[in-house]
């Protein structure tokens, strides 16, 4: 038996009045994914519980199948995963933002999409300027990242309390979009020390060349440092001891590289994916199919959608799932169908409406076509053809179970 997954973040939505009362999902033309909800079984699934954040970190955990309420320790440490770095039992890492921040309004999370080069040298100017005169437990280090996704990590000692703890409480930056920022801003222990750096960030990045150069250019500066997601190395059991298959995973995100690689899968990096729209998707699909060889279970996460709806983009959005119904479900599921028995999920993790731009809690639709899956009444794949098949998990990490059982 194969598997695939195709996870196009954030592409739940709503009606929009601009697409006459239909979601983007329902607006595109999706001839290979509604021909998988023609053929197989759709529902909603509900990936980001309301007292946790309703956030990729969140919801992928949920989709590939652990409790939240058990697995998650915070955004950050599944970042600092994936770029192989590891936290003792008294480290923390916290997620790094470079932001554009103009009249207490957050203009801009990605800081006008900042080059990791660009990011890299206003980081190093952190380090030097914010840093040098901390006096507490441990010690502090800004890490570099891809583009604005940075991390700053603390590493603790032995026997001496962290500035931070789990009460400590933050915001993401992409959740506070065209939104007035003043009160949104760490909270409760070590949460002084985080906006301390926050605030002494805008001074050291106001004269930056590195700023003045992408003024220069048209483009948007990094107007501060944004710290959040904080939390400690999570302890999850492989994929492998859960559901019994092996998988790999082809992402352009360093969280769900995290995650993968906290879960037992290898990743394969794909020339071309951006993690943004301009992304390849011709190249992921084509990866995907050629991954079908080595692997029982291939993963495949497009952050397109996700970005276009940060925007506001329904255009944009549909565009992207369009790309990923051609280019990646299409050959995906033509390869699953030609190597005999098989399985192949598509489902969001989170929905993210165009209308706020923001992630937020609720169900998300899913379709499961293949061997042994029985057809239901329903011939495409949206948010509200899912609702009608009265299927609803609540505990959205059921659902990789069922995915993978019902494959056997």
């Amino acid at each position: 038996m194969k598997y695939a997954i195709i996870i196009p973040d954030g592409c739940a939505d709503e009606p929009l009045e601009a697409l006459d009362g239909r979601t983007p999902l329902q607006a595109a033309k999706l001839p290979h994914t509604d021909a998988l909800a023609a053929a197989g079984s759709l529902g909603l699934a509900n990936n980001t519980p309301a007292h946790l954040p309703a956030g990729s970190e969140v919801a992928n955990l949920c989709l590939l199948g652990y409790d939240p309420d058990q697995f998650f320790t915070g955004r950050a440490p599944l970042e600092a995963a994936a770029q192989g770095i590891e936290l003792g039992p008294d480290d923390w890492a916290v997620r790094c933002n470079l932001v554009t921040i103009q009249d207490q309004v957050m203009v801009d999370f990605t800081a006008d999409h900042i080059s990791t080069e660009d990011a890299t040298e206003l980081l190093r100017a952190a380090q030097e300027n914010l840093l040098a005169d901390y006096k507490g437990p441990g010690r502090f280090e800004f890490v570099p990242g891809v583009s604005y996704r940075n991390l700053l990590l603390y590493r603790g000692e032995p026997g001496q309390a962290p500035p931070f703890s789990a009460e400590t409480r933050t915001r993401a930056p992409h959740d506070l979009t065209d939104c007035v920022v003043s009160d949104d801003f760490p909270r409760g222990p070590g949460s002084a020390l985080l906006q301390q750096w926050m605030d002494a960030s805008e001074q050291i990045f106001a004269g930056h060349p590195v700023n003045e150069q992408r003024t220069q250019r048209g483009q948007r500066p990094a107007t501060h440092l944004w710290l959040w997601g904080l939390g400690k190395a999570p302890q999850l059991p492989s994929f492998a001891e859960k559901h019994g298959v092996s998988g790999v995973m082809i992402t352009a995100v360093d969280l769900l590289r995290g995650i993968a690689a906290l879960v037992g899968w290898p990743r394969i990096e794909v020339p071309g994916a951006t993690g943004y729209l301009d992304t390849d998707y011709a190249a992921k699909g084509q990866a995907a199919v050629k991954a079908l060889d080595q692997y029982d279970l291939v993963c495949v996460h497009i952050e397109a959608p996700d970005e276009a709806s940060h925007e506001g983009r329904h255009d944009a959005k549909i565009e992207a799932l369009q790309q990923i119904d051609q280019h990646i479900v299409g050959p995906l599921h033509e390869a699953l169908a030609a190597r005999g028995d098989y399985r192949i999920l598509v489902t969001p993790d989170h929905p993210t409406p165009c209308g706020t731009k923001k992630h937020s809690h609720g169900m998300v639709p899913f379709v499961i076509a293949g061997s042994g899956v029985a057809a239901d009444s329903q011939q495409t794949y949206d948010e509200i053809a899912a609702a009608a098949s009265g299927r609803r998990l609540d505990a959205g990490w059921d659902l990789m179970d069922q995915f993978i059982q019902h494959g056997r």
